[in-house]
Order: C-alpha cells, then sequence, then structure tokens
C-alpha cells in the first residue's frame, strides 16, 4: 500500500490547486519544447541526415503508448511523484519505489542540465562571457522563478511557451513563403521502408528525438496542483503530445531541407541559423526567444525535481525536511534549491550530446516500469475509480515493448554489426 503522510507532523501549508487545462498544456509544451526542437535539431541532423523529421515521429510514436500508461495512472493515483507512486501501487516495495523516485529526479536533473547547455548557446552568441559563468546565471535565474510560487512559475512559463511556438511557427511560415516547394519535398524527408541504412539511422537518432518529447511525464507531477486532474491531465498530455509532434516535423523539415547538413549539424544555435538563412535578417530575434524557450525548459524541470523530491518525502520514502513548503511561496524551498545545484554541477562537465542521450535512456527505464506496473494492476483486476480516463492492457503492453526496443536497439544492432 502507498503509505500516507504523516497528519501530526505534516506541514499544514498545502500546495495550490490552481493550474488550468491551457496552463497545464502551456506547462507542458514548455518544457517539450524548451528541451526540444530548439536544442537538439541540429544533433538529429548529424545522425539522421535529411531523414531527421522522421526520427521525430518515431520517438512521437513510442511517446503514445506511455501516454495512455500515464494518463490512466493518474486518475488512479492522483499524487506527486507519480511514477514512483505508480511502481509502489503495483509492487508494494518501497526500495523500488525509491530507485524510481531516484530515477526521476536524475531525468530532470539531467534534462535540465542538457537544456542550460543548449541555453548557453544561444546567449553565447549575443555576450562575450564565460561559458561556465553564463550556465551559472541561467540555472540561477531559473531557480528563482521556480521557487517564486506555482501560479507565478506557470505563468511565466506559458508566457514563454506562447514566445516560444510563435517563433517555430515563424519558422515553418517563413519556410514556405520563401520556398514554397518545400511543400512538395515533405514526402523526401521520409525513408523507404526498403532502406535499411536510412533507417538505421532514424532509429538511431529517435533517441536523441525522444529527449525532445519528455514533458508530459513531468505534467503527471503537478497533478496535486492541477484542476480537475482526472479531465484535464489526460487531455493534457494528448494535447501536448500531438502539438508538440506537429511544430517538431515541421520545423525539423524546414531545416534540414533549407540548410546544408553539415552546417545544421555543427551548429550550436541551429534555429537562429535557421532563421537567418530564410529571411536573410539578424537572428537576434529568434535567437532570443530561443533563449526564452530553454530558460522557460529548465525552470519547468526544476519544478519538477522538486516535486518529486517533495512527494518522496511526503510519504516517508526521502528525509521530511525535503517535504517542507515556504508559507509565503507555498513551494518546496530546499528542495528546489538542492535540484539546482545539481543541475549546474552537470551543466558545467557534460556536453550536451551526452546529456541528451542518457536523460533519454534513464527516461525509458522509467516508462518501462511504468507501463509494467499498469499491467501488473490490471492483471490482478484492481478497478479504477469512477470517471477516469482508461486504457485497455493492449496499451502498456505495446508501451513496453516499444521502450524496450527503442532502449536496447542500438546496443543490439552495435553489437551485430561489430562480429
Amino acid at each position: 500500500m502507498i503509505p500516507e503522510p504523516d497528519r501530526r507532523s505534516a506541514d499544514p501549508t498545502t500546495l495550490r490547486r490552481a493550474i488550468t487545462l491551457p496552463l497545464l498544456v502551456f506547462y507542458g509544451l514548455g518544457v517539450t519544447i524548451g528541451a526540444g526542437i530548439y536544442v537538439l535539431v541540429g544533433a538529429t541532423a548529424a545522425q539522421a541526415g535529411i531523414f531527421a523529421p522522421a526520427s521525430f515521429l518515431l520517438a512521437a510514436l513510442v511517446m503514445l503508448f506511455s501516454a495512455g500508461s500515464f494518463s490512466e495512472l493518474s486518475g488512479r493515483f492522483p499524487q506527486s511523484a507519480g511514477e514512483a507512486i505508480y511502481v509502489e501501487a503495483a509492487f508494494g516495495r518501497p526500495a523500488v519505489t525509491f530507485i524510481t523516485g531516484a530515477l526521476l529526479v536524475l531525468v530532470a536533473v539531467v534534462s535540465a542540465s542538457a537544456i542550460a547547455v543548449g541555453c548557453a548557446g544561444y546567449v553565447a552568441t549575443l555576450v562575450p562571457l564565460p561559458f561556465w559563468s553564463i550556465i551559472l546565471v541561467t540555472v540561477a535565474l531559473s531557480t528563482a522563478v521556480a521557487a517564486w510560487g506555482i501560479m507565478e512559475s506557470v505563468r511565466f512559463a506559458a508566457f514563454l511557451t506562447l514566445i516560444e511556438v510563435s517563433g517555430l511557427i515563424a519558422v515553418v511560415i517563413a519556410g514556405v513563403w520563401q520556398q514554397p516547394q518545400i511543400v512538395l519535398e515533405l514526402p523526401t524527408v521520409l525513408p523507404s521502408p526498403t532502406d535499411s541504412a536510412a533507417l538505421t539511422a532514424v532509429a538511431f537518432a529517435s533517441l536523441l528525438a525522444f529527449f525532445a518529447f519528455i514533458g508530459f511525464d513531468g505534467m503527471v507531477n503537478v497533478i496535486e496542483e492541477t484542476q480537475n486532474p482526472s479531465r484535464n491531465m489526460p487531455l493534457g498530455i494528448f494535447i501536448t503530445l500531438a502539438a508538440a509532434t506537429l511544430l517538431y516535423f515541421m520545423v525539423a523539415a524546414v531545416a534540414v531541407l533549407v540548410v546544408p547538413l553539415e552546417e545544421l549539424g555543427a551548429s550550436t544555435a541551429p534555429i537562429s541559423l535557421l532563421f537567418e538563412r530564410l529571411t536573410g535578417m539578424s537572428p537576434l530575434i529568434i535567437t532570443l526567444i530561443a533563449i526564452g524557450a530553454t530558460l522557460n525548459g529548465i525552470v519547468i524541470q526544476t519544478i519538477l525535481a522538486s516535486r518529486i523530491l517533495y512527494g518522496m518525502a511526503r510519504v516517508g520514502r526521502l528525509p521530511a525536511v525535503l517535504a517542507g513548503l515556504n508559507p509565503h511561496t507555498r513551494t518546496p524551498l530546499l528542495a528546489t534549491s538542492l535540484v539546482a545545484v545539481v543541475i549546474a554541477l552537470f551543466a558545467l562537465f557534460f556536453p550536451i550530446s551526452v546529456l541528451a542521450e542518457r536523460t533519454s535512456q534513464v527516461v525509458l527505464v522509467v516508462f518501462i516500469l511504468v507501463n509494467v506496473a499498469l499491467l501488473r494492476i490490471k492483471l490482478r483486476g484492481d478497478r479504477p475509480p469512477d470517471g477516469i480516463f482508461t486504457v485497455p492492457a493492449l496499451v502498456p503492453a505495446i508501451g513496453l515493448i516499444t521502450c524496450v526496443a527503442m532502449l536496447l536497439g542500438p546496443v543490439v544492432y552495435g553489437s551485430w554489426t561489430h562480429v
């Protein structure tokens, strides 16, 4: 059974249930888009070439089935530290719960570190400061926003998300306006089913592209701060995934069809490069948008990691001090500060491609655990609460298979090619 927090010793301050469906979608898009296309379109092009857009479609397909599992589990167990709670409900083993929670914190921290490196790459094109100092200032600013308060943080994220989505839409419109033939060339970014070399490149690049979709898993960890969560959480998850997939595919397609692949793959600010090539204008505006997008991603991942620590401490899986909330901001300040320190350390010492790949691998492990958890709960006949979103057992089964395939595929293929 999932332990309840000790009401006798718990801080009477509670999380504020203030997030509406639109704000939840902006929250999901903010972390997804900020962590994704602004940073990784160049890296995926370096691996998959002109077929980089197909990598985003493959990653989205893998995400879709796990999104269904998350949507049902969030209704069954509407608590912070969602994935850890789901695993404990399925297996009843505190050690497994703790490991899952630790993996979740690692995902959020490493993801935020990758975004911080990407953000610093854009800032460095404008400000001649040491790269390490830009990273530290970026993390500090993001932490301050995350600690401000959930309503303030999510509104800030929603504002930046509107700007960053507008920037991506502007890039797509500029691409079609300047080179209308791009629309007719879209089929060329999809590999032939018989082209094994292209399919292999897409499969390898999809691990990077998968990183760009990490977001809906973070949405379930603000469920205690979401209004009407049984309705809004599943809707928010699927709307976020659909919108991000469409934007990613179109931006990646325009990028690989307009910018030489070698140049795109080597760029530390790929969207700014694309904007400059399309319009001939200074990339200042799109660079500022990219900075806002990546800052947004760091803020949301910091909120996510701190809420996981808070949720686990609240049910006795971590020291109780991490469940303390500031009575003014009603946010877990100690947990937020601890997360920020680790984010800065990772960002300072690891390159973005390594951070993104490791994040994707750890997320896939967590998704495997979540899909197995829902399968176990369904097979033992646990009835869901009335009125929540549910999926057939086939959905977590396919989610499990696709996640295992994406996690192990590159390793298995690599071993075969060396035989």
